[in-house]
């Protein structure tokens, strides 16, 4: 049997070993935990953004059922959190407890309330986008009045709160900045979701102005960010001017050996006691360019970002991030949004495969 024909078998394999591996981080209520349930590090609670993610390689495969089971817990928990939602949109709010939080107990959907970076307005723009999605691919989350009625207050939400230009900690959780990540999930959402609820024009064109006034920067103190990516996959609300300048950008400044880091002296898991120049290297960055570049139509460099990251997987699973220039792994593996962004990587390469051999 040719090699490269192994090869493929091989992506396959992979490709069920770990979406076995990200099933079992989702808990009866439907949603799923950061990492493994039993990890030490607070990963065993639901992100709202994590489980976006960590949906996206179910939807991609199109096992539509998980999906649904997630999405029905996420409206859950706003449904349980809706008088907060009512509070910010009849006021636009001011301090951080009064924004929608970023993560809840995985079977109770309460929230948790340490004093962190919760203003996170991605994650809201990421599951409107994310129910549109399905929507449009026929699988109905939109199953009452309520439910739309639900919706279409998280579409005021981001009115209230004028997410164009406020400061919210962003992907990773930082100092709150204006972060053009940010604004184009919420951007990305509103204009998907726009079908089935009603989303006012200004709010389309205030994200847009201020997209297109960020970029390529990521805010004002970053230069360029890992989070930029998602601008251009799963959103694909950049131009292809800014779509390859963010790549250059991040492929010159992040990328590194094992994974990319997220931004210049990035202090989470930093190897030097002072947080500077010791970045740790994630490795859904990996597939994220492989995914990127396979949907570009560029297969020499989707296939070198696939090789690397199937260099860096582990026992565990799909880490969340190596140390600098080590072989050193931290405790979150499997992390669930690195499983995701790996079997979508492997499905991408490995369905462009068999279509040529059709």
């Amino acid at each position: 049997m040719p090699r490269k024909i192994i090869t493929k078998l091989k992506n396959k394999h992979l490709i069920k070993q770990h979406l076995k591996t990200l099933k079992s981080l989702q808990y009866p209520s439907g949603l799923f935990a950061a990492s493994a349930k039993k990890v030490n590090t607070g990963y065993e609670k639901a992100w709202l953004r994590d489980n976006f993610y960590e949906c996206l390689a179910f939807f991609t495969l199109q096992d539509y059922e998980t999906c649904k089971k997630t999405y029905r817990a996420l409206l859950k928990i706003f449904e349980k959190h809706e008088y907060k939602i009512d509070h910010a949109i009849a006021k636009r709010p001011h301090h951080k407890h009064e924004y929608i939080h970023a993560r809840y107990h995985p079977k109770t959907f309460d929230e948790f309330w340490e004093d962190w970076g919760n203003k996170q307005n991605d994650a809201i723009g990421a599951i409107l986008w994310g129910i549109a999605r399905l929507e449009q691919a026929g699988v109905k989350i939109i199953l009452t009045e309520k439910d739309r009625k639900l919706i279409q207050k998280l579409v005021d939400y981001l009115g209230s709160i004028e997410y164009w230009h406020d400061e919210d900690s962003g992907m990773w959780e930082n100092e709150e900045e204006t972060h053009a990540s940010s604004v184009g999930a919420c951007l990305a959402g509103l204009t998907a979701i726009s079908k089935h609820v009603t989303v006012p024009e200004y709010l389309i064109k205030e994200g847009r102005k201020s997209l297109n006034h960020l970029l390529p920067r990521e805010s004002k103190k970053k230069y360029v960010d890992l989070a930029q990516l998602s601008l251009i996959y799963p959103y694909n609300i950049v131009t292809k001017q800014q779509r390859d300048t963010i790549l250059k950008n991040i492929e010159y400044h992040l990328l590194r050996a094992r994974g990319v880091i997220r931004y210049k002296n990035d202090w989470y898991y930093n190897k030097n006691e002072d947080g500077y120049s010791e970045e740790a290297e994630w490795c859904f960055g990996l597939s994220w360019l492989a995914i990127i570049y396979e949907k570009m139509g560029k297969k020499k460099k989707a296939k070198s970002f696939l090789e690397k990251a199937i260099s860096v997987n582990t026992p565990k699973g799909m880490p969340e991030l190596y140390y600098s220039q080590s072989d050193v792994y931290n405790e979150n593996a499997p992390l669930g949004w690195s499983e995701s962004m790996f079997v979508i990587a492997l499905h991408e390469f490995n369905t462009e495969y068999f279509k040529k051999k059709k």
